[in-house]
């Protein structure tokens, strides 16, 4: 009773400024008060952590679920526990899996679906699914039949999709949606959605460290923990400047699309290309019909190319200009002057917009004035540059430029091989065995030069990239051997060396 009335004697001595006001707003609420703050902050937080935070006070709640529109625009369920996919394919009669029960009466896409499902209900109840435009799946158990429902759903408000690297997609079933969604009688202001990525790799997540070691662990584990902590933090690092870099298709060159592209998917952007953009977009070679310089140049020979002619094609690859002329037959595609629907889906899917032209535009790359860079490429599929690209510089000639030659036109070609004393050098041989063989990755002949060398020490040919240990004179065996006499002991008795009559 004491302590309470000095309490209050206490009280009553503070200046009125160092009394505590309950009815001052708590710091974060007053800082998300802020429309500009919590737009840029919510992107970046997962679900769960938005509805925490809303139950914490009913200031919250009121700030976030009612006050604020878009807190959930942008929904990202990759991170969800639930809606992982952690099952085997063998179907166990009567056991019950998270939302479905796995029976006799459960369908293949209700199983293969049921967390994505599950998690939709819960969102639907809580009246969230209507207000999302962005929904990335990336890596999920995604069905062709749950891609069609949010498709056709007319609730839902959906803008982005990605689906990019899923479990149990068929292909086909998806195609065939997207083309119905996107037919000529479909009705008014139908599909809603605008952008699929589909094709590209998802997006890596941000490595974090490792915990510090427990103190009653053994200095042994301790010290293990730290290497694999730096570890970690070196590959995020490495992944951060890698994408730092440039946005694909513009500034980074080569191979954008790395899986494999099915049957049918040419022909689905062609019919889909007025309504949905995708994260690739057609092939403009001059064999394709929707190219500007299609019956422009001279057919290939007969059995130049080993693929067979089709009408489209998805580009896989982003090139330069032509290394001997410096463009292309068709032409370059020129963000801000070509048509938009033949702009692709730039990664990674924006968090703070979910419209088409912030999926499409290109970011200026470090160190160029944004007013004078021109962001173009030529997009190719893998036919359209077959044995005339370089995988290892990323050159390549253009029909203009270079003619494959046909495979008669190689056989007319004498090739004799002769002793070690003459010939031609080991770099020259292998280009031209290379020109005969057709490997699935070529190299022009500059870097066959540069990687294809002949050890000092034997007299062997060897490659500085696959020869690990070599050097630009010595071969892997010379450069670890004390004894030089090592390596000459294992060389082989002729050079193979060619020469052309």
């Amino acid at each position: 009773m004491a302590s309470g009335v000095i309490a209050q004697q206490h009280a009553r001595d503070l200046p009125s400024s160092d009394i505590p006001d309950e009815t001052a707003p708590h710091p974060l609420l007053e800082l998300l008060s802020n429309t500009l703050v919590v737009h840029q902050i919510i992107p970046y937080l997962p679900i769960a952590s938005i509805l925490n935070l809303a139950a914490a006070s009913p200031s919250f709640r009121e700030l976030l679920l009612r006050r604020t529109p878009g807190i959930f625009r942008h929904l990202d369920l990759t991170r969800v526990r639930t809606a992982q996919f952690e099952i085997d394919g063998v179907d166990h009669g009567g056991e019950i899996w998270r939302n479905v029960q796995v029976d006799e009466n459960v369908t293949e896409d209700d199983f293969y679906s049921g967390p994505l499902r599950g998690i939709f209900q819960s969102l639907r109840r809580r009246d969230i699914l209507q207000h999302v435009q962005t929904l990335v799946l990336d890596g999920l158990s995604v069905t062709a039949e749950f891609c069609n429902d949010v498709l056709v759903d007319p609730s839902l408000r959906l803008r982005i999709l990605s689906i990019r690297d899923v479990k149990n997609l068929n292909e086909h079933k998806l195609m065939q949606s997207l083309r119905y969604v996107c037919r000529s009688t479909r009705p008014e202001d139908t599909p809603r959605l605008r952008g699929l990525y589909v094709f590209g790799a998802r997006d890596a997540p941000a490595v974090t460290a490792p915990s510090p070691a427990r103190r009653n662990s053994s200095s042994q584990v301790a010290a293990a923990n730290i290497s694999i902590g730096w570890n970690h933090k070196s590959q995020h690092a490495l992944k951060e400047s890698i994408r730092g870099e440039g946005d694909d298709w513009y500034h980074r060159k080569g191979r954008i699309i790395s899986k494999h592209i099915a049957d049918g998917w040419a022909e689905t952007l062609l019919d889909c290309r007025e309504v949905i953009r995708f994260d690739s977009v057609l092939c403009t070679g001059p064999r394709h019909q929707n190219s500007p310089a299609f019956g422009k140049l001279p057919a290939a020979p007969n059995g130049a190319g080993r693929g067979v002619d089709s009408r489209w094609g998805v580009a896989t690859f982003a090139l330069g200009g032509c290394a001997s002329c410096g463009s292309a037959p068709e032409g370059f595609t020129v963000h801000g002057d070509s048509p938009v629907e033949e702009l692709p889906l730039l990664a990674p899917v924006p968090l703070h917009s979910s419209t088409i032209k912030a999926a499409t535009c290109p970011k200026p790359s470090t160190g160029s004035e944004a007013v004078e860079e021109v962001h173009k490429f030529v997009p190719r599929c893998l036919e359209c540059i077959r044995e005339r690209y370089c995988f290892s510089c990323d050159q390549w000639w253009c029909e203009s430029c270079y003619q494959v030659p046909s495979r008669h036109e190689l056989a007319a070609q004498h090739v004799h091989v002769v002793d070690q004393t003459n010939g031609m050098a080991a770099h020259e041989m292998a280009a031209l065995e290379q020109q005969q063989q057709q490997p699935p990755h070529v190299k022009c002949l500059d870097c066959i030069a540069n990687t294809q060398k002949l050890c000092k020490g034997c007299g062997g040919g060897y490659c500085i990239i696959h020869y690990e240990g070599s050097t630009l004179t010595l071969g892997a065996r010379d450069a670890a051997a004390v004894d030089p006499e090592s390596c000459i002991e294992s060389r082989h008795t002729l050079s193979r060396k060619v020469t052309i009559t």
